[in-house]
């Protein structure tokens, strides 16, 4: 999400909102869209001032200079804006490089005046500032606006008052007007803060006869500022820019995305292109569009899109499922690619989300065959190899075209594969995950020489060194220790060193062992960890490992108690959601022992970015992020997932300190980044990503001043991206010599200018505004400023590689042996989830399952379940006997439930629920109370009547026999006998049932037979009828044997283990619920059972 165009439709109907309603706005209610779908008659019936005024038409599609392009209509009636409209609805026009169709218009009044009284305001946001451009003329031809008008810059949370505007903006504006001017532009930045505008130009403003109109509007709203602004706003809908459709498909990612704590993006550039993407990470997602595009595919980029930050199995296989059908809609003579890439994960768990896009093949396999897809895949991060082995193997059993690399594969090199500019090499097998952590022991044995010799072409060279300083700092003796006593002396500026402390905002289990694991991995003496905060629970303590030592950290209710028993905490890392970042770190930033904050929330609006920057900056504190992953200070520091995972981590040598320092705007990449530097030269010696935001806590500069001080630090390597201006302040540094060392810089984002639509990239920043702000412009700046500039992010590795070995040539490097790093003991969920370990289950389940996207029944979805509305009995088919069960089985047991749930407040399971509620008791109490009453001699009778009558018929016995039989065996029938009903009275219960039994099932000889021994019954006396438990037992086991589902043995044992008595159990529970309910709706007080009703048979003699 970032700062997103609204239409003028939009934009004003926000304005005339919520300005004020005493200023002179004129027009407020007069505004129309028109399309294809208008009804024009009942347009004007609903509104009269179309046809009493004159009005202007024009398109509303965020199209620039649309008076230039002769595309406003003024001075119109209603008939002929309808036929202008009629002749520019759907036309094709061209608007600089891009050519779009005009489908939506607007209608409002036409405003006579006169060229005095036209004005200029604009409104947009900085990074520290606010500014207000206004100039005295306006309209189409006011020309360099920036050059001519009057501006003033407002400190981000200040106020401007009337005589600010008027000072400093109003000196050249008529002075009858001044006063009108002055409160407008003091309103409407009080309302562009409020609401979040981050752009908002009128041009023109006019002002005559004492009204304001605002003629034409250009706005954009920070989306992320949604949640705070939905009221004031409105329904907002954020239209694609003017030459791009908007397709359903980008709306239903969007939706996704939306509900998800994932980033899911999709923006369809070509629905006919033949090189489609599905990419994982923001800032990956932009190098792989740029790489495209730099080998001539962009014209047949179909897409650009991203999915990041951990996204479920389910939404994986939900946003594959959306690509491939958009790509297999047509064909393509030279067939089509899919570029499944991503830079190195730091936590999302690669092999699980594969699996979604596993899915999303096989459902499409047919068509990837008959639209001749080829894909190419690379991926890396945690659990990656097992991931690459299942997209190998569907590859094989789908019979697809599929090449597959890992992290030995330079992160685009598939790019050029894919598109036929290089050869299609041999994957290596990276094995399994275990394979590094386990089978070689440690990371340190594992040579970069062996890496090199599987694809040289494409890897990136490794070396085998540790860390470096000069010659003249190391002297005679260069031992580890020694060394990390002489990195940790830096300078003042150092953010983290291995004895830094930090506070952890938020319950993330899995972000804290990370960097406990590795604080072990790099010696630390003691947990970096000191805290967390959770203000949702009471103070208590979680368990952790420090190597196989299991230890505790503390977590607090309260901020104010975590700082004051961890005085040694500078650090606070925040993981609290976008809505809660704000409080959090205002009050973090209460505490003057915190000297870092990094925030790590994607999606907090700008203007609550800028306030914090503000407080930080105000109270000397260096603020990474919002919207990152963190940063890395290996052998010192990790801020909670930076880095991946164990086997990264080992991979990439993050376990101690190298040479190269970098910053970069996308946490995605920073690990791409530790691996390139890692196989590149002697590693990595810290690593910050500032975030994708617009406004990050810090700037490259920022961090750069640090590195340049810092003696360790011998290369400095920036990457950027496309927009904003940062970068320039680099170039200065280079050329005024403030920065001395080697630079390596490279701004990803150059595809952006071979797109003929603006295109919003992943990051929120990623969307230049002016020329200085597109890649090509600032790579070119840093290439004249004295900075190592690749021609790609290809050759990153190699401009890295050159100037590491220059400085090892110089001396300036002296290369250091590898050490080896402790051994950290894996987790035992990591590694049951790598397949390392097997343990038998404590707990079997048959009949559901929670732990996918959606709960299944008996491996039926839960949506399925609707969809096909089984009802209750479909759900206890299901769940009860693990099978569909034909539809008059269903219907059975909700007849069944409904005739069992209640008999009346006199029985006594009913008795006992009423008495315990009475007590004043709680409803599971009072239920469970009533439940135990169930037994032989109450509700039990299903499961006996159906032992009974099934034991006497497969015996062969006569009814009679069976009777006789019974009472020689003193026992009674069980399901024979009613209280109050008879066989001239029956009991209309049994009546519906029996007639419904009879009517749908197949057969019934097991209720012929009860039938039968109910007339030998009644015969003795009237009221010895089947009853309703007796025809439940007996119809149940009909069902069972004849409906075609069961075997006789599997029939028998659900006889045999209460399957019966289970019906009754809840029904009456229905009605137990009931009479609880009544209870205390009918306010009953204590129940004490009257003395007359009670006889007391006490003994004469107690002795």
């Amino acid at each position: 999400m970032a700062a997103k165009a609204v239409d003028e439709l939009t934009g004003k109907g926000i304005l005339f909102k919520n300005l004020p309603q005493d200023l002179p706005v004129a027009n407020k209610s007069k505004l129309v869209k028109v399309d294809a779908e208008t009804n024009w008659t009942t347009l004007a019936n609903d509104n009269e001032w179309l046809e009493s005024d004159k009005l202007v038409i024009k398109p509303d599609q965020l199209i620039k200079r649309r008076g230039k392009l002769g595309l406003v209509a003024i001075n119109q009636t209603l008939e002929s804006a309808k036929l202008w409209f009629e002749k520019h609805n759907n036309k094709k026009v061209t608007v600089g490089k891009t050519e779009g169709v005009l489908k939506k218009f607007i209608v409002e009044p036409f405003v006579a005046h006169t060229m005095e009284e036209e004005h200029y305001l604009c409104m947009y946001s900085e990074r520290n500032s606010d500014t207000i451009l206004f100039y005295h003329e306006g309209g189409v031809d006011i020309g360099n606006v920036d050059s001519k008008a009057s501006h003033i810059h407002v400190r981000s949370g200040d106020n401007i008052d009337n005589l600010d505007v008027k000072e400093k903006l109003l000196g050249e504006m008529h002075s009858k007007n001044k006063r009108l001017v002055e409160s407008f532009i003091v309103s409407l930045y009080k309302v562009f803060k409020a609401l979040h505008f981050t752009y908002l130009e009128i041009n023109p403003l006019v002002v005559s006869k004492g009204q304001l109109y605002i003629l034409d509007l250009a706005a954009k709203l920070d989306q992320c500022a949604e949640f705070q602004c939905s009221r004031a706003w409105g329904p907002v809908a954020f239209p694609p820019p003017f030459g791009r459709e908007a397709y359903p498909e980008e709306a239903y990612i969007a939706d996704l995305d939306a509900k998800s704590g994932a980033s899911l993006k999709l923006t369809i550039l070509n629905p006919n292109g033949r090189i489609w993407t599905m990419v994982a990470g923001g800032g990956a997602s932009v190098v792989y569009s740029d790489t495209i595009c730099q080998l001539g595919g962009s014209v047949e980029l179909a897409n650009y899109g991203e999915y990041s930050g951990a996204p479920s199995e389910q939404q994986t296989y939900d946003y594959a499922r959306t690509i491939l059908s958009l790509m297999t809609r047509s064909q393509h003579p030279d067939g089509k690619v899919l570029i499944i890439g991503g830079g190195i994960a730091n936590f999302t768990n690669v092999a699980s989300t594969f699996k979604g896009i596993v899915r999303a093949l096989k459902e499409f396999h047919v068509k990837l065959q008959e639209t001749n897809i080829s894909i190419f895949v690379r991926r890396g991060g945690p659990n990656y190899q097992e991931g690459l082995r299942v997209m190998r193997e569907v590859g094989h059993d789908l019979e697809v075209k599929m090449h597959v690399f890992g992290t030995e594969t330079h992160m685009t090199a598939i790019v050029g594969m894919a598109l036929g500019k290089t050869p299609i090499v041999q994957a290596h097998d990276p094995g399994h995950t275990a394979n590094f952590l386990l089978g070689r022991g440690s990371a340190h044995n594992t040579t970069v020489k062996s890496r090199e010799e599987v694809i040289p072409e494409l890897s990136t060279p490794g070396v085998s060194r540790t860390s470096s300083m000069s010659r003249k700092e190391i002297g005679e003796k260069n031992q580890p220790e020694e060394l990390v006593k002489r990195i940790l002396k830096a300078s003042s500026s150092t953010l983290f060193t291995n004895q830094t402390k930090a506070i952890i905002w938020g319950l993330q289990q899995k972000a804290v062992q990370g960097m406990l694991d590795f604080d072990f991995v790099c010696s630390r003496k003691s947990p970096s960890v000191a805290a967390m905060v959770y203000p949702f629970s009471a103070d208590h303590k979680q368990k952790f490992y420090w190597g196989h030592k299991e230890i505790f950290i503390p977590v607090y209710a309260k901020m104010s108690d975590a700082m004051a028993r961890h005085t040694d905490a500078d650090v606070m890392i925040s993981f609290a959601s976008l809505r809660s970042a704000e409080e959090s770190t205002v009050d973090a930033l209460q505490y003057e022992q915190i000297r870092t904050i990094a925030i790590i929330a994607e999606g907090i609006p700008e203007n609550t970015t800028r306030k914090l920057n503000n407080l930080a900056r105000e109270k000397h504190v260096t603020m990474i992020g919002p919207a990152t992953v963190g940063g890395i200070k290996p052998g010192c520091f990790k801020i909670g997932n930076t880095g991946g995972m164990m086997d990264n981590i080992l991979a990439s040598k993050l376990y101690r300190p190298g040479s190269v320092a970098y910053v970069s705007k996308s946490g995605g990449m920073s690990n791409e980044l530790n691996n390139i530097i890692s196989r590149s030269s002697d590693g990595v010696y810290e690593g910050i990503a500032i975030g994708g935001d617009r406004y990050p806590g810090t700037t490259f500069m920022d961090h750069i001043n640090r590195y340049e001080s810092d003696a360790a630090v011998k290369i400095i390597i920036v990457l950027g991206e496309v927009g904003g201006i940062d970068e320039y302040e680099i170039c200065d540094a280079i050329k005024s010599k403030k920065l001395k060392k080697p630079v390596i810089a490279w701004c990803i984002g150059t595809c952006s200018t071979m797109f003929s639509s603006e295109v919003q990239f992943g990051h929120a920043g990623a969307c230049a505004n002016q020329e200085n702000e597109t890649s090509a412009a600032k790579n070119a700046a840093l290439s004249d400023a004295g900075a190592h500039v690749p021609t790609s992010f290809d050759q990153l590795h190699e401009v890295i590689r050159t100037v590491y070995t220059d400085l090892v040539d110089q001396g300036v490097i002296i290369e250091q042996e590898e050490v080896p790093p402790p051994t950290v003991p894996m987790d035992y969920s990591w590694a049951r989830e790598l397949g390392l370990i097997r343990k038998p289950s404590s707990f079997m389940s048959s009949i559901s399952d929670e732990r996918g996207q959606e709960l299944l029944y008996a491996g039926m979805p839960i949506s399925k379940v609707f969809q096909e509305d089984i009802g209750i009995g479909g759900v206890l088919s299901l769940l009860w006997f693990q099978r569909r069960l034909p539809k008059y089985a269903c219907k059975f047991f909700e007849h069944c439930l409904m005739m069992t749930a209640d008999h009346g407040p006199a029985v006594s399971g009913a008795h006992n629920t009423i008495v315990c509620a009475r007590a004043g008791k709680d409803l599971v109490s009072c239920l469970t109370s009533g439940l135990l009453t169930i037994g032989d001699r109450f509700g039990g009778a299903l499961d006996g009547a159906a032992r009974q009558f099934s034991a006497a018929y497969d015996k062969g016995m006569l009814p009679n026999e069976f009777v006789n039989d019974m009472r020689k065996q003193h026992k009674l029938i069980m399901g024979i006998g009613h209280r109050v009903k008879s066989i001239n009275n029956p009991d209309k219960r049994v009546v519906i049932l029996k007639d419904f039994v009879k009517a749908s099932f197949p057969s019934t000889p097991l209720l012929d037979f009860a039938l039968e021994v109910e007339k030998v019954t009644t015969s003795k006396k009237p009221n010895l009828i089947l009853n309703v438990d007796g025809l439940i037992g007996v119809a149940f086991v009909d069902l069972l044997r004849g409906c075609g589902s069961f075997t006789n043995e599997e029939a028998q044992e659900y006889v045999d283990i209460g399957a019966l008595n289970a019906i009754f159990v809840l029904g009456r529970s229905m009605g137990f619920i009931g009479h609880y309910l009544d209870q205390f709706r009918l306010k009953q007080g204590l129940y004490r059972h009257p003395w007359d009703d009670i006889s007391y048979v006490l003994p004469e003699n107690y002795s």
